[in-house]
């Protein structure tokens, strides 16, 4: 029972902000941490170099019947918007709103515009890091897309670009970061334990894919930081996975230079 007048508790909580990362990484990026961390076990395991497998991202899980392969398609990014759901339903919940994670239409101008400034000079240095970490043996060949010809198949290309930069961003980036600031960790660490978490999901890529994506983590927390806003790095993210997965489907055969 507590003392009348006995002085309120005002030392942090911490466990239940970390104890929510958790969860919601648990049904998310977490879980696909722990598939790509097989991933590159069960690669790294069999006799044969790294440079000479492959990965792809978006694939055709039923091509001779178009019509189910667009119904997997379009249940894989519902699927994956459930845990933004859950993490944007939490902070609601808990008496915030949106906008502590820059998502209004306060600066959708600015928000545009460094995300289009971002895109260009990340996607650039990740081709450029792909590459190097492909000739070094440290990377898998990445066929971006292996789906099939349909009508519908870039409007779902874009779509599943969105559904990436939408979770990764909102709930790696905004969502992650700010239970961590809640929870009292320092920004650096912070910053540092989300990056490796973003990486992480990546090494089905092999290590090229690890790094690359680790320290475009660093820098969009970097910036997200300064900015206060998710809005630009939901953009970047999706114009450089667009550009990826349209350029790859439609001029992969004239890229003899692209492993």
């Amino acid at each position: 029972m507590t003392d009348v007048g006995a002085e309120p508790d005002t030392r942090v909580r911490w466990w239940p902000y970390l104890a929510e990362v958790v969860v919601v990484l648990w049904v998310s990026l977490g879980a696909s941490a722990l598939r790509a961390f097989l991933a590159i076990l069960d690669r790294l395991t069999v006799d044969v170099d790294l440079a000479d497998q492959s990965a792809s991202i978006v694939v055709s899980r039923t091509p001779d019947r178009p019509w189910l392969d667009l119904a997997y398609q379009l249940t894989g990014v519902l699927i994956a918007m459930g845990p933004v759901a859950l993490a944007l339903y939490l902070l609601v919940r808990g008496g915030e709103s949106l906008s502590v994670l820059g998502l209004d239409g306060r600066d959708k101008r600015g928000d545009l515009r460094r995300g289009a400034v971002l895109a260009v000079l990340v996607g650039g240095a990740g081709l450029v890091l792909y590459l190097a970490a492909y000739a070094a043996g440290l990377s898998v060949q990445i066929a971006a897309v292996t789906a099939s010809q349909f009508w519908w198949t870039i409007p779902m290309l874009l779509l599943v670009a969105a559904q990436n930069a939408i979770l990764e961003e909102v709930v790696m980036l905004g969502y992650v970061l700010h239970r961590f600031d809640q929870a009292g960790i320092a920004g650096w660490l912070a910053i540092a334990i989300a990056s490796l978490v973003r990486g992480s999901y990546h090494l089905y890529q092999g290590f090229g894919g690890f790094l690359g994506n680790a320290v475009m983590g660093v820098l969009f927390g970097v910036l997200y930081r300064r900015w206060g806003r998710v809005g630009p790095f939901v953009i970047a993210h999706f114009l450089i996975d667009a550009v990826a997965f349209v350029g790859y489907y439609t001029l992969s055969d004239s890229l003899s230079w692209l492993p």
